[in-house]
């Protein structure tokens, strides 16, 4: 199958590349490959897609919480009928599903089979390492079993046996470390008692010796430490779960650096512990379907992708990079320089931050920073990743992020990182405007297509229950409404209905989670809306992307009609955004406004109904309005740009003219 789908795709045009190595500094990048894609990628994207088709049927005719869930009509065998067309729709499905863009995809499950098998050596090793494993985790299901026979699940014993797991989970290394920290924002799969106790293993890991990395930084870089660094710290400032970090200074410029040095003789291990993962998952897929709704393999994979990625520091290397032609010369945010002639495959060297952790909350507030500014400009940084770029940090916990002397907040760590799709923030915002529109049929759809669904899903009953969370939460004024409680919620509807959280946006879920933890705990009183809203409000009333103009759109009509007091709450909340002490500047909006009015007839007439609707001249939100747009709108600006664009917007119209009369 793989072989004659790959023989298939070598005729379909996806700007494929060869797998991008990294021999010595890290290769910069190019705009134009940030989301090539490639052909093993995809046949694996096709295998994954299948088997979603294949358990379609299982989770339709369960008899657990998706009783009266009807999933997708179509099977996998007319999906991959041999077709170029359906396997580069298989692709295109899948690439929606992962909702990102891969610069190196390692992961397929015959590579791993082909790894952890290639000889008689590896064998052995990995025979060994199921051995360990599985003697582990017999020995703690035996003790979660005891504890049913007996029916002793008192709050300490859950305690004891959630603390049990994690450290089950640190002694068996990092690949189960990991697999704890993504358990830990996985409410689809893990109790919330569990998920507090793993939430630990983000800050607790333990470090190896440095003499072994000083000798993978000497192998790696091909000479000295000396040669390269004119000090070095002689212990670890930090230990995750794939690497730890020191301090030095390079010979070269005396600039201060960290530097990230990868695990000794970790990727092997990686290797034979994902295929153990895939193994045992297959003996718990059919509970999983029937009892979560979810494939577990497919699951697993999700998170070996991201887990291989991690260990490429390649590809780290690259995600820093991007991020740092995102922010360059940015007023909020700070990314550290790359040092890519240092930089190898085992080994990262940037910039040294000098800022306060927020680790440590009052060291913020004993540099004199501002604190309730240093959280607005640290919220609005994380939604221009996940609304603006599409690219945004996976895992922005208290020790990766810094808060600089003038204000700034410094991001560190680029190996959790994805990449939205164009049309998943799309979607993202169609889910918001639903929200504001109170069109829950609209927020079920949005939910399959954004990948919490399958395709197919009868979402009819799903609808009451998101009708219900969210009045719950509209109801509440902004100043009560924080995303704990939300999602709380949510995690309720994960176990009554066939949700799956796809891997990115439990990476959003706990990135959006993470950082309000952190404003909370600088400032107890913060609320995550009254940042959010007016962000998303100056992007709606300011931004000239076609996409985000006709979300506004609908957000200002309703069943045709004019809402007066939406426009009049986004022009309140859009002069309360962050902007570098600049002002609300609507000009531009008004002279784009303009032009779509005198282009689009329906909408021209839609909006002089608005201003007699009800049949009455609406002169009062007129006034209000006049009122509002007081200092943001510059008369002359607008009419400079209404000359300047006046020719060129008089052949558009004189075109689209033309066209109509051709037409008719």
């Amino acid at each position: 199958m793989a072989s004659t789908t790959a023989e298939a795709l070598r005729g379909v045009s996806y700007g494929a590349l060869g797998q991008r190595t990294c021999v010595g500094p890290v290769p910069s990048i190019n705009s134009g490959v940030k989301c090539s894609r490639r052909v093993d990628g995809a046949v694996h994207g096709v295998r994954l897609f299948s088997k979603r088709a294949t358990h379609a049927n299982a989770r339709s005719s369960s008899k657990g919480r998706a009783r009266t869930v009807v999933t997708r009509a179509t099977s996998s065998s007319s999906r991959l009928s041999g077709s170029v067309d359906l396997l580069k729709d298989g692709y295109d499905d899948f690439e929606m599903d992962l909702g990102l863009c891969n610069l190196n995809q390692k992961y397929s499950p015959e590579l791993i089979q082909q790894r952890v098998t290639s000889t008689p050596a590896e064998v052995a090793k990995l025979l060994a390492r199921t051995a360990q494993v599985g003697t582990e985790f017999a020995i703690y299901f035996g003790g979660l079993f005891t504890d049913k026979v007996f029916n002793d699940d008192t709050p300490d014993t859950v305690k004891q046996r959630a603390s049990e797991l994690r450290a089950l989970l640190t002694r068996l290394g990092p690949s189960y470390i990991k697999a704890g920290q993504v358990l830990a924002n996985r409410p689809d799969l893990m109790r919330a008692d569990y998920m507090n106790e793993l939430v630990i293993l983000q800050d607790d890991v333990p470090a190896f010796p440095t003499e072994q990395a000083r000798r993978i930084i000497e192998k790696s870089m091909g000479q000295p430490i000396d040669s390269v660094f004119s000090s070095f710290s002689e212990i670890p400032i930090a230990a995750a779960s794939l690497g730890q970090v020191y301090r030095g200074v390079l010979r070269s410029n005396g600039a201060d650096v960290a530097i990230k040095v990868q695990r000794p003789g970790i990727e092997p291990i990686i290797y034979r512990d994902l295929y153990i993962f895939r193994f045992f998952a297959g003996f718990v897929n059919s509970w999983a379907i029937k009892r979560l709704g979810t494939n577990a393999q497919l699951v697993l994979d999700e998170f070996a992708i991201k887990l291989l990625e991690e260990l490429d520091y390649c590809q780290e290397g690259r995600n820093q990079m991007e991020f740092y032609e995102n922010y360059l010369n940015d007023p909020y945010v700070y990314i550290p320089k790359l040092f890519q002639e240092y930089s190898t495959d085992k080994v990262i060297v940037m910039e040294w931050v000098n800022g306060v952790r927020c680790t440590d909350p009052q060291g913020i507030v004993d540099a004199g920073i501002d604190v309730r500014e240093f959280i607005r400009v640290g919220v609005v940084g994380g939604l221009r990743q996940l609304l603006e770029f599409g690219l945004f940090h996976g895992d922005p916990h208290p020790g990766n992020l810094f808060a600089m002397q003038d204000g700034r907040i410094a991001y560190i760590d680029f190996g959790n990182v994805a990449q939205l799709s164009n049309r998943n923030k799309q979607v993202l915002i169609d889910a918001v405007v639903h929200a504001v529109n109170e069109d829950y049929r609209g927020m079920a759809d949005d939910f399959i297509r954004l990948g919490f669904l399958a395709p197919g899903t009868e979402v009819g009953p799903i609808v009451p229950a998101l009708e219900a969370i969210w009045s719950e939460c509209r109801d509440e004024s902004i100043a009560a409404f924080n995303f704990r409680s939300v999602t709380d919620k949510f995690n309720k509807l994960v176990y009554r209905y066939p949700i799956r959280i796809p891997e990115r946006y439990a990476l959003v879920i706990r990135s959006l989670l993470t950082q309000e933890g952190i404003c909370m705990t600088m400032d107890p009183d913060f609320k995550f809306l009254e940042v959010a809203y007016p962000y998303v409000a100056k992007r709606l009333l300011t931004d000239d992307d076609p996409v985000l103009r006709s979300r506004l759109i609908q957000v200002l009509f309703q069943d045709g009609v004019f809402q007066w007091s939406r426009l009049e709450t986004l022009l309140d909340l859009a002069s309360d955004a962050p902007s570098a002490g600049k002002k609300l500047d609507l000009s531009e909006t008004v002279v784009d406004g303009a032009k779509v009015l005198l282009q689009d007839t329906a909408l021209r007439t839609m909006l002089l109904d608005a201003l007699t609707q009800d049949n009455r001249l609406h002169l009062d939100e007129i006034v209000r309005l006049s009122t509002r747009l007081e200092g943001t709108v510059e008369p002359r600006e607008v009419v400079e740009k209404i000359f300047a664009q006046g020719p060129a917007f008089a052949r558009s119209v004189l075109l689209q003219w033309s066209q109509k009369v051709m037409s008719s």
